[in-house]
């Protein structure tokens, strides 16, 4: 499905027809956003045409498996992003590429196996209220927009990643250790798999503070630069859970550690309480011809007893010590 609207200077919004998209995106002093969700074949050609859009792109645009990347292609530039969102313990990542250059800006939304696309209501309504305040349809407000929404909902998919966190450390240190979860593996999976979609985002978003890329206003950049902050606050973040999560698996290890130890120091115990008695019972076990408590009265009496002191002793010391 394709949306435009065309943002003209004190004058409300305008729909824009797919047949008028190549007219007013050359129109002077108009703003030609182009909104593609979940675009077949035929769309994405009918956009390639409208704007001018080089057959690379295009392709790009069909296959919704780019890395966070910007691009100069001729006389527009050309931004991959992810939005995501964490559903249980697995990372739901979806294609948002952004192309834009001066005067119109194209957006293609594209779901991840069947699941909804990014949605981008948040983006206009902030766009709008920027227009309304600086009188200006700089296409980098709305690219920033649109970057402000996404890293947005980053900060919810680190909120929900701490949650977890706060799960996992109450069965790590449980009072009765368990083999190692299953949440800790998928969640380091997570992690690794949202560390690869926000890195890139800070080169995308720091070329545009820096002015590499043309058509962006002073005023966007330094909104641009409030977003480039957030970027790195969330690297920050991703990097601290990903070094809290090692810790807890390292942790559990020692846990576990720990109790294999336990394990080990009452079997050993036990086994040299019982060695003593076995000892003894093995000597008298013999039965050479010539051992003269076998034919003593109180023989039986004194072997047993000897055990019995013996273990009890030996009982009592690893008791002392911890080890039972």
């Amino acid at each position: 499905m394709i949306q435009a609207w065309c943002f003209r200077e004190s004058q409300a919004v305008e729909s824009v027809g797919v047949a008028d998209i190549a007219a007013h995106a050359d129109e002077s002093g108009c703003l030609l956003w182009v909104d593609c969700e979940n675009p077949t074949p035929d769309e994405i050609a009918a956009i390639v045409e409208q704007l001018g859009i080089h057959h690379l792109t295009a392709e790009d645009l069909l296959h919704a498996e780019q890395r966070t990347k910007l691009e100069r292609i001729g006389d527009y530039h050309y931004v991959a992003l992810h939005d995501c969102e964490l559903d249980g313990s697995q990372l739901v990542s979806r294609e948002v590429d952004v192309l834009f250059s001066d005067g119109w800006l194209c957006t293609v939304r594209q779901g991840a196996d069947g699941a909804a696309v990014a949605s981008l209501d948040g983006a206009k309504q902030r766009f709008e209220r920027q227009r309304s305040e600086h009188g200006s349809n700089d296409e980098g407000f709305l690219l920033w927009a649109i970057l402000d929404v996404i890293v947005d909902r980053y900060f919810v998919v680190t909120d929900a990643i701490d949650e977890q966190l706060d799960g996992i450390e109450e069965i790590v240190f449980n009072e009765t250790p368990q083999a190692i979860p299953r949440e800790i593996f998928a969640l380091r999976r997570t992690i690794v798999s949202f560390r690869r979609v926000v890195g890139p985002l800070r080169e995308v978003v720091s070329e545009l503070v820096r002015r590499e890329v043309d058509g962006i206003s002073d005023e966007a950049v330094v909104h641009l630069q409030d977003v480039y902050d957030h970027v790195l606050r969330l690297l920050d973040l991703v990097e601290t859970q990903r070094e809290l999560l090692t810790g807890l698996l390292e942790g559990q290890l020692a846990v576990m550690s720990n109790q294999m130890n336990q394990v080990m120091k009452a079997t050993s115990s036990w086994g040299a309480i019982l060695i003593v008695a076995t000892l003894i019972a093995g000597i008298y076990g013999m039965n050479f011809q010539h051992m003269p408590e076998l034919g003593w009265e109180f023989g039986y009496p004194f072997a047993l007893g000897s055990m019995l002191v013996v273990t009890g002793a030996m009982y009592r010391i690893f008791k002392r010590r911890g080890w039972l």
